[in-house]
């Protein structure tokens, strides 16, 4: 999905797209407005053209031609840069529930997630189509190179992480993330729990998150933790472990924003499929001006392709 129509989404999509490394592990399709692609062509300066399509036909493999599936959602002549519209952001909502429904019904094998904008969301009273972390239910994931870290809490006070955590959801939350990593390719994961406080020593060690990791081991899969969270991403990185499961939302980010920011992109387990994001915004400060890095979203498009064909992390052998 195109992301919102006001930012920079349409623009690393195009470049992504046309640069030919997305068509070497899949056949691409975006989800948008046609004209919004086109404008997003000229403005970089790809050499490619537009199909637009109602509905799903059967796609192009040539990099020089861009299927776009527009359904209308946006109308003809709202194509304002730069700022949030109620338009958009109801457009936007229309994209991402048709992208859900492809990939439910197997029409894609997987989705990514263009930058979107939740002020345009909030204006059209839609920000409840944007599917957000839930202990428990979803996970956050981030990727940059050897560096894979899963977030067992997102946008969560540290005193409320130290209440949720527990050895259910860290049993439950190590057993999603070995089953999708197999789901990927990765037929023996190796996963590294984090602890919590300063050398993972402190109560939540003891009495949450060891328990939880050992009825995990007790399933079958290759975890260790809780491991001290000074030294377990660095570890991660040195190729000892294939995923870190971090207790908060700043953990695991600070670790992955320090150690490659760009060309990172984002997994968020919980739909019955792949679905994927880019770790970056709308940029409308910068829209149009030919500075959008399209790094983030072709790493999001060829890990997306590798993973839900089962061929393991880009760069790598399952």
């Amino acid at each position: 999905m195109i992301g919102d129509p006001a930012g920079i989404g349409p623009q690393v999509a195009v470049k992504a797209i046309a640069s030919g490394q997305v068509h070497e592990v899949s056949v691409p399709v975006l989800v948008g407005s046609s004209a919004v692609v086109e404008r997003a062509i000229d403005m970089t300066g790809v050499k490619a053209r537009v199909r637009a399509m109602k509905s799903l036909e059967t796609p192009s493999d040539d990099p020089g031609v861009i299927d776009v599936i527009d359904t209308g959602a946006l109308p003809a002549g709202v194509l304002p840069l730069g700022e949030d519209t109620e338009a958009a952001g109801h457009a936007t909502a229309q994209w991402l529930d048709e992208l859900d429904a492809l990939a439910r019904d197997r029409s894609f094998a997987a989705t990514i997630m263009g930058p979107i904008s939740t002020g345009s969301l909030k204006m059209a009273g839609k920000l409840d189509k944007v599917i957000s972390p839930t202990p428990g239910e979803s996970y956050l994931v981030l990727l940059t190179g050897p560096l894979r870290v899963a977030h067992l809490t997102d946008h969560m006070s540290l005193r409320q992480v130290i209440d949720v955590i527990s050895a259910d959801l860290v049993a439950k939350a190590i057993g999603q993330v070995n089953d999708a990593m197999q789901s990927w390719g990765i037929a023996k994961p190796r996963i590294a729990v984090a602890g919590l406080n300063p050398h993972a020593m402190g109560d939540e060690e003891r009495l949450a998150i060891a328990p939880g990791v050992e009825r995990a081991k007790a399933m079958g899969i290759a975890v260790e933790g809780p491991v001290a969270p000074d030294s377990v991403f660095r570890q991660c990185i040195e190729g000892r472990y294939d995923m870190v499961l971090a207790m908060f939302h700043d953990q695991g980010h600070i670790a992955v924003k320090t150690w490659g920011f760009s060309g990172n992109c984002v997994i968020l387990m919980g739909p019955p499929y792949l679905h994927m994001s880019v770790a970056h915004g709308t940029a409308y400060d910068i829209v149009g001006s030919g500075k959008a890095d399209a790094a983030m979203m072709l790493s999001a498009m060829r890990t997306c392709g590798k993973l839900a064909s089962g061929q393991g992390f880009e760069g790598e052998m399952a």
